[in-house]
């Protein structure tokens, strides 16, 4: 009887254990992959990271194949909306990355990018991506 008890308290609290790396803590860090530059599905990403910045999560956005479009000047009129959630997320302490490979695919210049966004050439969407108990979510 002893040993049943034993075994099922240890295999309680081998589940609690495990079981509480699947939440993400109150100001755990979040880290957005947005590769597209379609605008609901960019309009999605850029809200719910905003929000998770309002709640107190460090938020790094990094825009990378087609999200690029996001942060050109010269598409200014077309992503009007998301480049507006942009500047909110930077002003209220949030990053935005651009891949500075993506950029060079569709020949856009490190000028043609607004000021609110910085060009990611290795290091910096890597630090943010592995620190320490970042999720992570692609749109």
């Amino acid at each position: 009887m002893k040993f049943l008890s034993a075994l099922v308290l240890s295999l309680t609290l081998s589940v609690m254990v495990l079981s509480t790396n699947a939440f993400a803590g109150n100001t755990d860090p979040l880290f957005v992959n947005l590769t597209t530059n379609d605008t609901w599905r960019s309009y999605m990403a850029l809200t719910f990271s905003r929000h998770q910045l309002d709640k107190g999560h460090p938020v790094t956005i990094f825009l990378n194949d087609h999200g690029v479009f996001l942060a050109s000047k010269k598409d200014s009129r077309r992503y009007f909306r998301e480049q507006k959630l942009i500047h909110d997320i930077v002003a209220k302490g949030g990053v935005v990355l651009s891949c500075g490979m993506c950029m060079h695919k569709f020949v856009i210049k490190d000028s043609q990018i607004i000021p609110d966004v910085k060009v990611s050439r290795h290091g910096e969407a890597g630090k943010a991506l592995f620190a320490d108990h970042t999720k992570t979510l692609t749109w």
